[in-house]
């Protein structure tokens, strides 16, 4: 694609630039990636240097279906057969032994690989017509707000990415749940839409959060999905008295409310509901972030299971930023 051309990008200038060795943007159901050849460690060193993310933080590599995730994997236990039968193509990520033909730039130089298949159409459409994996982290600078719009991608990289495809926005908006089924145990280490509850009903007990042998996965640091501004995350009342009190020291201060406004409160209101909370809760934090407010006070969302994707992603944005360097 001419460079300086202003037509949409396509469906074959995106495979172009993965031939050429090019990160391209990509819509998926979760969150927009940054996608190059996962079989190409110079395309994929790229990725690492264009979001300023460590080399040792695997990526995820998506492929087409669970036949083309079956070749990327050492092992391919039961549990990944059920797994994938029961909610792929879609939001989950599955950490496998790798293959021996895996570079260690995907892998962050571990022996696991993680591997999703998204259902995006227009990401199913490219890794149809690829016939290969692709590694797409989410294309944003690391540790920041994922994207959610192909607007977000081309906010984030400007020409240093000049293949965005643009899918609309994002279903979910919240990036995959990661399953780990690399030890003997199965365990979820980052939450998203598919819930513990839905995957006990099919493989049976699984634990959560990482312990000592764990791998590295994506999404998992303390401080993570972070805007510039301080983040806080409280229940309605003693938001409403932190707002004034920090409005009366002069702080620029917005709030992220859930369901319903409050009188005088700045900042924006997203959906009660699970689905369209997490569809819309990236954008309003970028939005927020680009009007250069000091702190953003988020509402508690319900503790529940089926939110805890939500709560996992705003208590990462709050944490304190040199938690992880970041």
């Amino acid at each position: 694609m001419d460079g300086k051309s202003t037509r949409p990008p396509t469906l074959d200038d995106a495979l172009a630039a993965l031939r050429r060795g090019e990160p391209i943007g990509l819509p998926t159901e979760t969150v927009y990636g940054l996608a190059a050849d996962a079989h190409d460690p110079v395309a994929v060193r790229r990725i690492y240097a264009l979001k300023g993310r460590p080399s040792d933080h695997p990526l995820i590599v998506h492929v087409a279906d669970a036949l083309a995730a079956s070749r990327w994997a050492g092992d391919w236990p039961e549990a990944a057969e059920a797994l994938a039968e029961a909610f792929w193509p879609g939001p989950l990520t599955l950490i496998l032994p790798r293959a021996a033909n895996v570079p260690d730039e995907v892998t962050g130089g571990q022996d696991t690989v993680g591997l999703r298949v998204p259902a995006h159409p227009v990401a199913q459409a490219l890794l149809r017509a690829f016939e290969g994996g692709v590694a797409a982290p989410s294309a944003n600078r690391f540790g920041h707000i994922s994207p959610t719009t192909a607007q977000h991608v081309r906010d984030e990289f400007g020409d240093a990415v000049p293949v965005v495809l643009d899918g609309g926005e994002c279903e979910i908006g919240l990036e995959s749940t990661i399953v780990d089924l690399s030890g003997e145990t199965p365990r979820i280490l980052r939450p998203g839409k598919i819930s513990r509850p839905e995957i006990e009903a099919i493989i049976g007990p699984v634990a959560e959060g990482a312990d000592g042998d764990s791998p590295r996965a994506s999404g998992t640091l303390a401080s993570h999905y972070a805007p510039r501004a301080q983040v806080e995350v409280l229940a309605r009342a003693p938001l409403v008295a932190r707002y004034k009190e920090l409005q009366k020291r002069g702080q620029r201060v917005a709030a992220l409310l859930r369901g319903q406004p409050f009188k005088d409160i700045e900042g924006e209101v997203l959906p009660a509901d699970l689905a369209g909370y997490g569809h819309a809760l990236y954008a309003a934090l970028r939005r927020l972030d680009a009007r250069g407010f000091e702190v953003l006070l988020a509402e508690l969302p319900p503790h529940t299971a089926a939110w805890a994707a939500v709560n996992d992603r705003l208590r990462r944005a709050s944490a304190p930023r040199d938690a992880d360097g970041t």
